[in-house]
């Protein structure tokens, strides 16, 4: 016997730290001319490259960002630290990845109406998980008192939609009657403030979906119809830190490559069509047109990269609220933007309106859910 997998219920922790554009550009130009007032020999001598300025119109027009969530500003906004400060706890305490998944995943239950009790496994997944062991999902079922297994899982900014085919899986095999599916992302901890390219993309969220038979929902909820996902290998996007970083001779020293890093040229002509290739062939394949969708939550990492998204899709440039942005007040949250989009932009829709939640990002990884209104 097969069951409906639905979204009943999603839940968004935001911290309460917040930096806007004109901040970042004014402690991300004194770390610049302080940089190059400390090497103004090696960069006179051609030896060192000068660090350029900043602008608020450079941020907005490449990325379509205004401001961003943190866990910590003070550290980020120091031009002698330049990345958060976050409190070492005790191994006694909740993880501060542990404590806002519990967060969202709480105002997730409330929303289906359903407690712990209901969930019979919890999923963590995420771009950059604070440790290697024990899972951060197994904290965060010890602390929502949810019985069962839980795991955690990264498939980088796709890491939220591969989660729910995973939940989506279990339940429709009866393994399972629901699941919490949970995005903590510190993606400041991971960003590399003192790069121009790239200081401005991302911000700190969690996100939860509770995934559950629909034969057990409340109206109102949203069926999903149907997943997919798609890797292929690549090195545009990477981040070398890991736990074998003290094994190699160079390994502990201020290297870039031990944060974000990604070729963005090169994954904006790459990534755009294979997005683009995956939604018509996932909505080809289950029987739905462009004429059919009347909402698409898209991975939140670029204005620009949404709207070719878009267009390629619906064949034309999408109406105000059919591809609902929330990158300019939360920037990239890796793996739960396509979620925070479909929190705050489902609730008016009618029962039988479809729309797909989509997510890509690093390795390349692309996830889809077909979704359905129901109630």
């Amino acid at each position: 016997m097969t069951f409906t997998p639905a979204i009943t219920g999603t839940g968004v922790f935001t911290p309460e730290l917040s930096i806007s554009n004109a901040e970042l550009v004014v402690a991300f130009n004194a770390y610049a001319d302080r940089f190059n007032a400390e090497n103004a020999d090696a960069i006179a001598a051609g030896e060192v490259e000068a660090k350029a300025h900043s602008s608020e119109e450079f941020i907005l027009k490449a990325s379509g960002i205004e401001r961003r969530y943190v866990m910590d500003k003070d550290g980020i906004l120091d031009p002698a630290v330049m990345h958060p400060l976050l409190r070492q706890r005790s191994d006694d305490e909740p993880s501060i990845m542990a404590e806002m998944g519990v967060d969202a995943a709480n105002k997730a239950l409330a929303a289906a109406g359903k407690t712990a009790a209901d969930v019979g496994a919890v999923i963590c997944a995420a771009s950059n998980l604070e440790r290697a062991y024990p899972a951060v999902a197994i904290e965060i079922q010890q602390l929502l008192d949810v019985q069962g297994f839980a795991f955690d899982m990264n498939v980088a900014c796709s890491s939220a939609t591969f989660g729910i085919q995973a939940a989506a899986d279990m339940v429709r095999s009866g393994s399972i009657k629901s699941a919490l599916v949970v995005n903590p992302e510190i993606c400041s901890a991971h960003l590399e403030w003192r790069d121009r390219d790239c200081h401005f993309i991302f911000g700190d969220v969690a996100t939860a979906t509770l995934i559950e038979r629909a034969e057990d929902a409340a109206d109102p909820y949203f069926e999903i119809r149907s997943t997919r996902c798609v890797t292929e290998f690549s090195n545009n996007i990477r981040n070398n830190n890991g736990y074998l970083r003290r094994s190699r001779p160079d390994g502990m020293v201020d290297r870039r490559d031990m944060q974000f890093m990604q070729n963005g040229r090169k994954v904006f002509k790459e990534v755009l069509p294979m997005v683009s290739s995956h939604i018509a062939g996932h909505m080809g394949d289950e029987g739905v047109t462009a004429d059919d969708l009347k909402r698409l939550w898209l991975h939140q990492a670029n204005k620009s990269m949404n709207d070719f998204i878009g267009k390629k899709v619906l064949g034309r440039d999408p109406a105000p609220g059919e591809q609902p942005n929330i990158l300019q007040d939360y920037a990239n949250t890796s793996s739960a933007g396509s979620i925070i989009a479909f929190s705050q932009n489902s609730d008016d829709m009618a029962s039988g309106d479809l729309g797909i939640i989509c997510s890509f990002g690093a390795g390349y990884s692309v996830g889809s859910v077909i979704v359905e209104r129901r109630g």
